[in-house]
């Protein structure tokens, strides 16, 4: 907001009050040229004065905001900033294979996808002919490894023509093939939602590295 012409020191100042001994003194004029050149001059050095220091005011907040060190609008939250991605090598067992199931499982680790959605390969540990891994926390594909048990009355799903028996363990669900030659099992961490979607482009690539088998159990036949 402007300090002027509102304020009432600029009032004072523009409306000067005639002093004692100064009979002819006014603002009329037909007033004495001298009286008012010198009331003239006096309104203007009081007008000028008023003018001068609010600008003077305005002038050093101005300059001490553009030399004043810029200060951040909010201070960040540790909170909210994003943790980086590990790309460790994740831990990761491999057993010895037999050499038909290592040859199933060097097919399959050569053809997985670089990420799985957004998530990215890492390497691992052991066996990265038989193993891989992807994302932080680590979704794992564990080739080769023993078959799952269940019961006949279990639960199986069949995505992209690949059949899964799931359970749980802890911080993952486990899901692994049962319908194929050689077992692929992949651990999904409870993080991330889902899990029979995570396996849905793992799936595709066993259709074309894993054979199947002739024995699968019902519950994998699509009804």
């Amino acid at each position: 907001m402007s300090r002027l012409p509102d304020s009432p020191e600029t009032t004072t100042a523009r409306h000067d009050v005639p002093g004692p001994g100064n009979d002819t003194a006014t603002d009329g004029a037909g007033g004495s040229p001298a009286g008012g050149r010198d009331r003239s001059n006096r309104g203007a050095a009081l007008i000028a004065t008023a003018v001068a220091l609010p600008a003077t005011v305005l002038a050093g907040v101005l300059a001490f905001n553009q030399f004043a060190p810029d200060q951040p609008e909010t201070e960040p939250n540790s909170m909210t900033t994003p943790t980086p991605l590990s790309t460790a090598p994740v831990e990761m067992a491999a057993p010895a294979l037999a050499e038909r199931p290592a040859t199933v499982c060097r097919a399959l680790l050569s053809q997985l996808p670089p990420a799985i959605r957004e998530l990215p390969q890492r390497p691992v540990t052991a066996g990265s002919e038989q193993n891989a891994a992807y994302g932080d926390p680590a979704l794992t594909v564990a080739c080769g490894g023993p078959a799952p048990t269940f019961a006949d009355t279990d639960k199986l799903w069949l995505v992209n023509r690949v059949c899964w028996y799931g359970s749980e363990a802890a911080d993952s669900t486990v899901l692994s093939t049962v319908d194929r030659e050689t077992t692929v099992t992949v651990r999904v961490p409870d993080g991330y939602d889902q899990p029979l979607q995570w396996v849905s482009p793992i799936s595709e690539t066993i259709i074309a590295t894993v054979p199947s088998v002739d024995d699968a159990p019902t519950g994998c036949r699509p009804e």
